[in-house]
């Protein structure tokens, strides 16, 4: 028997909804047989259920997992995983051995317990691992394409796939044999795999205000706007308890649902990517296979209503429009021209001219203002994240870990410090002078803001600023050519500072 002591290790699971087999307990059982048979502890075990493995976004037991990595305190010197495909599918492949190999860097090795093979880095089982991740990736592809496929065929089979049921309308539950179980309220989801699910009339006081909605907008000429107006007044809430707009109102008399078809594939969102919308040949659709509670003849005669007022119009006549609503209001504002019913929207006439400014121009109509700083501004903001993709990635190549979070662009460090990226544009006062705003993020507080400051011309970053929360007490910082040492102590002309600060090694060799 061996007297050495055994090794602490951590145990990593991970189950989206596709197999059984995967569940977590069965991944445990295997994962702590393959402990004991190695002389491992687990000292404790990081879980991700219901989590895609597409991406390392949302996984955030996964991403605690490897902060603690690269922090350099974890307390374990191996992670356990049942197999390849519970690491991650990543499209990627190279994304999934590069995680893997930040922990081993930090002197921590991963397991994969149910493979037939030794992750020791050997030819052979570096080969069948490739082999593996590219299975593992390929393997989404396929199951998304399958599902995408099966939904398909239940849509065209009357079935309803995913979407809330919509004003004057009910999600209803039925069995195989299409026989009715019960109403689905707001939030609930079919839990037995052969149910399915079919749109059906909803309380009748809904369907009376569907139909009338339909009737005066066709009958009457009134406008989305005048029927929420009137909704609101009468003191009908919408299916989700607001009050009504002009864009409800206008999904109400444009969804084909309310004459009982079943349209599918407007917009795809595959392997989590961005959503897109797709064109009108790429949807998938079932007419007349639930009960419609509008005919069908008022339905589309609503339809040509609306397409006619968003037909193709020449410049000249979309310039004539504008002067409608400029001797209408004595000026122009993109509020303004949304408001107005007959005109295109101002995201159309800025796609057209390229922007709402070139378009006063065409008509005369000068605002009294510079608008110079609109374009400056729309090419820093798409020169915004190619600059934090840089940074992001000279970090990971000084050893540090980066996690960013979608919802607030901070960036999770080491897990150790938050930090946030703003590029500063460059304005000149009167007189000549340089000057830069940087506006500090109460509402996030990172601990560091990196203020980057573009030159006199805005075409390339001049420096940096290191700004830590600890030291800044303003919401906005105003910077000249030189602010003194009490801002200018934070001043860098290149980020490699902030790099080095981030920086990892492993203990040993700094030893």
């Amino acid at each position: 028997m061996s007297a050495e002591p055994p090794v602490n290790a951590v145990a990593y699971v991970r189950m989206s909804t596709e197999h059984q087999q995967y569940s977590t307990d069965n991944q445990l059982d295997v994962i702590k047989a393959y402990a004991e048979l190695r002389g491992f502890r687990i000292i404790r075990t990081f879980s991700d259920e219901g989590k895609s493995g597409l991406r390392i976004q949302g996984r955030i037991s996964l991403e605690r997992m490897l902060a603690e990595v690269q922090s350099g305190k974890a307390d374990f010197s191996a992670i356990l995983v049942y197999d390849v495909s519970r690491w991650g599918r990543f499209q990627d492949a190279d994304e999934s051995a590069y995680l893997e190999h930040m922990c081993k860097r930090a002197g921590v090795a991963v397991h994969f317990c149910a493979e037939q093979f030794e992750n020791d880095g050997s030819p052979v089982s570096t080969i069948v691992k490739g082999v593996k991740r590219a299975m593992a990736s390929e393997y989404s592809r396929e199951l998304s394409t399958k599902v995408f496929q099966g939904a398909c065929r239940l849509v065209q089979l009357g079935y309803r796939q995913g979407g809330m049921a919509g004003y004057g309308l009910r999600r209803m539950l039925v069995d195989q044999a299409r026989e009715p179980k019960g109403v689905l309220a707001l939030g609930e989801h079919k839990s037995i795999q052969t149910d399915r699910v079919v749109l059906v009339p909803g309380p009748e006081d809904e369907i009376e205000n569907v139909q009338w909605m339909y009737s005066v907008f066709v009958n009457e000429g009134k406008s989305e706007t005048d029927i929420a107006m009137e909704l609101n007044r009468r003191g009908v809430r919408t299916n989700l308890d607001r009050e009504w707009t002009r864009g409800t109102v206008h999904e109400v008399l444009t969804n084909e649902k309310y004459i009982g078809n079943n349209v599918y594939h407007r917009t795809s969102c595959k392997l989590k990517k961005r959503s897109v919308s797709n064109p009108e040949e790429m949807w998938v659709r079932a007419n007349s296979v639930f009960e419609g509670i509008i005919d069908p003849d008022l339905f589309f005669t609503a339809r040509g209503i609306i397409l006619s007022r968003s037909r193709k119009l020449s410049d000249e006549q979309m310039l004539e429009k504008l002067k409608t609503v400029l001797a209408r209001y004595g000026r122009l504002s993109g509020f303004l021209i949304d408001e107005a019913e007959d005109m295109p929207s101002s995201c159309a006439i800025r796609h057209r001219f390229g922007s709402l400014v070139s378009a006063y121009r065409l008509i005369g109509y000068d605002p009294g203002i510079d608008y110079a700083f609109i374009e400056i501004n729309r090419n820093l903001r798409r020169m915004h994240p190619d600059v934090v993709a840089e940074v992001i990635e000279k970090l990971r190549g000084h050893g540090a870990t980066v996690f960013v979070d979608e919802e607030t662009d901070l960036l999770h460090i080491n897990g150790e410090i938050t930090a946030s990226l703003v590029i500063s544009r460059c304005t000149q006062t009167e007189a000549g002078s340089l000057r830069w705003a940087v506006r500090l993020d109460e509402s996030l507080r990172p601990d560091i803001t990196i203020a980057a400051r573009m030159d006199e011309e805005n075409e390339a970053i001049r420096d940096y600023y290191l700004l830590p929360a600890l030291d800044m007490t303003w919401e906005r910082v105003r910077l000249a050519e030189d602010n003194g040492v009490h801002l200018d102590a934070y001043r860098f002309p290149t980020l490699d500072y902030f790099f080095h600060l981030a920086r990892r090694r492993m203990l040993e060799l700094v030893a």
